[in-house]
């Protein structure tokens, strides 16, 4: 499955899997589902916009990243730990969404382990 800019959902990503059996090569490669998660919530807070309440989670996420670049420094220990746990938490409500809107991609649970 491969992500959506305008929705953040899922669509399936055949082509991708063409060429990781068929082609193969060594643009191909396994990330860990933290980082999955990591990266599909780092693109859903930059490119999605809205009402519900995982957009203000986005938002702190944003405001909190805007302070530390500004601020031209390193994130704390505990600043990359409310990122992370927010990201974990906004992964698990936008799947859930997807779920309740019949994603057949969408899976809160990759977040919960």
């Amino acid at each position: 499955m491969a992500t959506v800019g305008r929705t953040g959902g899922w669509l399936p990503a055949h082509n991708l899997i063409d060429r990781a059996v068929f082609i193969g090569g060594e643009e191909i490669y396994e990330i860990s589902r933290d980082d999955f998660v990591w990266l599909t919530e780092q693109e859903r807070g930059r490119h999605l916009t809205g009402d519900a309440p995982v957009f203000a989670l986005y938002g702190t996420v944003r405001a909190l990243q805007d302070t530390i670049r500004a601020e031209r420094r390193y994130p704390t220990a505990e600043e990359q730990a409310l990122i992370t746990g927010i990201r974990r938490r906004t992964f698990v409500m936008f799947e859930e969404q997807l779920q309740q809107a019949g994603d057949p991609g969408a899976d809160p649970t990759l977040a919960t382990y």
